[in-house]
């Protein structure tokens, strides 16, 4: 099947309230355009440099998520551009967006990535440091007016075994229900980034709301 045949297929069986971001990291131009031509406006990359120079080279409809790990000194290079950085993980790194960001006199929206995998590779945040996150934020409103954290991120183990992705997926889920408490302008929890090609359907039926979705819709890498 074509890029716009696996995407259309995608779209058909998702769910209104969620978004699809097609993950194409690694993927010329020509295969995003394909992409873009079917309907899709939002698109996931891992790597900023390869980012800005889809960002320079495509249409200006397009929403640019920030899905990878993001190096606090990168931050500056998709300030000007970028929609949504899924991957926050520490508060030296929101400083940093909302510095870079009120420099473009723009608004970044953030997603908190929560480490709920069994691996040693992933990032994320446990917890008592999402807390201290919040708190922290919500008492220096005055510091943070170039960000809004809008929901949180997660990344499952990478396993056949669906118990322990559903088990991981529901957790981020309670961890978000449970902070649904916090409505401020920087602080309005209303997206859950969880699952891509290999177990999107289950997180959907975990609680997702956004998914992340690469090699269905573009083949493999």
């Amino acid at each position: 099947m074509s890029i716009a045949e696996n995407l259309l297929s995608i779209k058909n069986n998702l769910p209104e309230h969620v978004t699809l971001v097609a993950v194409s990291k690694t993927k010329p131009v020509a295969d995003l355009m394909e992409a873009y031509n079917a309907g899709q406006r939002i698109f996931g990359e891992n790597k900023i440099q390869e980012m800005t120079e889809k960002w320079e080279q495509m249409p200006k409809d397009i929403q640019w998520h920030m899905i990878g790990h993001v190096q606090t000194n990168k931050v500056k290079f998709m300030a000007e551009y970028v929609n949504l950085i899924h991957g926050v993980d520490s508060l030296k790194l929101l400083q940093e967006i909302n510095k870079q960001a009120q420099k473009h006199n723009r608004v970044i929206d953030c997603l908190l990535q929560i480490y709920i995998a069994e691996e040693e590779s992933k990032f994320g945040l446990d917890e008592e440091e999402l807390n201290e996150i919040f708190n922290f934020v919500q008492n220096n409103k005055e510091g943070f007016k170039n960000i809004r954290i809008v929901g949180l991120m997660g990344m499952a183990t990478f396993t056949d075994n669906q118990e322990q992705i559903k088990k991981e997926f529901t957790h981020l889920k309670s961890i978000f229900d449970a902070n649904q408490n916090l409505k401020s302008e920087i602080c309005n929890l209303k997206s859950l980034s969880m699952g891509m090609s290999g177990d999107y359907k289950l997180a959907i039926e975990c609680g997702s709301t956004m998914i992340r979705v690469g090699s269905s819709i573009f083949g493999g890498r």
